[in-house]
């Protein structure tokens, strides 16, 4: 690996749509047809096929399109002691309307973190670098973990076995520092803290659907901050450690919609990150002039290209919102991106793979246009 900084001035979320011969496999798993090994090196093959078409493309990150995973933060949790799962019947959370199928999980002891298998997945990706390249991994960030074991049908679960959610968010930001210790001791030096949290809050509906007062959403959204940088804390310097916030990526439908405003002047001011992946794909994200918000030590990546949908934006207008974004942060402390990954679970957005590709190459175009 060379010494490459990012973000670059192209880059992506994380996930891609799964191979065919993927979700076969996978199938094929659950049914009891193939082993764990014939599993893992049908993972092994589309993950180098994965790679090989981003390096192509020219990107200088590469990951594993979160092709070990069902969902992109539930299966990080299922690697903690104390976390157990099993498959849902009839879908929970709604994303516009439409219920997800995705595995219940749940607390049963306290957590704690060792040999996590996203540190061997990893392992994987990092021995896949060359000099252009550079391996990132992604993971829900702390506060998104807390959030799901401090929600409504959680909460009391979760105070039977620490007693407070103070307790319990000490334990997390803890099992975070070990994660990230375990991670970095494998090559690990760009991780991407996924962040649905933020989004909720942002939802112009957010009172209503949750219950929560203005009060309660200043005290949340201290702590979610308290808690990311607790994590954060002490990581060595060479580790470069991002935020990606969404609003819900479900079979292209989405769970919140409201602008940065709310949470701007925490998030963005002082979350100790370096830099902050940010939706901007449609009119649910609202406007640039909460980036005002947005310490001058962080970057931000612009997700201006949406993967829910397979039409392609237009250059020009892509240029356009980035002379608008640039009003608030510097050009150069902005890079292009799609706004969230292509397949944040299995069954992955309503576009083709075809699709997914032209998008990474318009994001690139693009890119090269603006920033050479």
């Amino acid at each position: 690996m060379a010494d490459l900084k990012t973000p670059f001035r192209y880059d992506y979320v994380g996930s891609f749509l799964r191979p065919e011969a993927l979700k076969q496999a996978r199938k094929n798993f659950e049914e009891g047809k193939i082993t764990k090994e014939e599993l893992t090196a049908v993972e092994d093959d589309c993950i180098r096929d994965l790679v090989g078409k981003i390096k192509k493309l020219g990107y200088h990150v590469i990951t594993d399109g979160e092709f070990r995973r069902s969902t992109w933060h539930l299966d990080f949790m299922w690697g903690f002691q104390g976390i157990e799962h099993r498959k849902t019947v009839e879908g929970n959370t709604t994303f516009d309307a439409e219920a997800a199928m995705i595995d219940d999980t749940y607390m049963v002891g306290k957590i704690s973190v060792k040999n996590h298998p996203f540190v061997e997945h990893f392992k994987f990706v990092k021995a896949l670098e060359d000099e252009n390249t550079v391996a990132k991994q992604t993971i829900p960030s702390p506060g998104q973990f807390y959030a799901y074991f401090t929600g409504a049908e959680l909460l009391g679960t979760t105070l039977d076995i620490y007693g407070s959610e103070e307790a319990f968010a000490k334990d997390v930001a803890g099992a975070y520092v070990e994660f990230v210790n375990e991670i970095y001791a494998a090559g690990c030096r760009n991780i991407q803290f996924d962040d649905c949290t933020w989004g909720i809050y942002c939802d112009t509906d957010f009172v209503s659907k949750t219950g929560m007062s203005p009060v309660d959403l200043q005290k949340v959204s201290e702590l979610g901050v308290a808690l990311n940088n607790a994590a954060i804390e002490g990581k060595p310097d060479d580790l470069v450690i991002n935020t990606h916030v969404c609003r819900g990526n479900y079979h292209s439908t989405w769970a919140a919609r409201g602008g940065y405003l709310p949470i701007a002047p925490l998030l963005f001011a002082r979350e100790k990150v370096h830099t902050l992946y940010l939706e901007f794909d449609d009119e649910r994200s609202g406007g640039f002039a909460p980036l005002r918000y947005v310490s001058p030590d962080k970057t931000v990546v612009l997700g201006l290209v949406t993967t829910k949908r397979p039409d392609l934006e237009d250059p020009e207008r892509i240029r356009e919102r980035i002379k608008e974004a640039a009003q608030y942060v510097p050009l150069s402390r902005l890079s292009l991106s799609p706004q969230c990954g292509f397949a944040s679970t299995e069954i992955g957005n309503k576009l083709t793979e075809e699709d997914q590709w032209k998008k990474i190459a318009l994001v690139r175009d693009i890119a090269q246009t603006v920033w050479g």
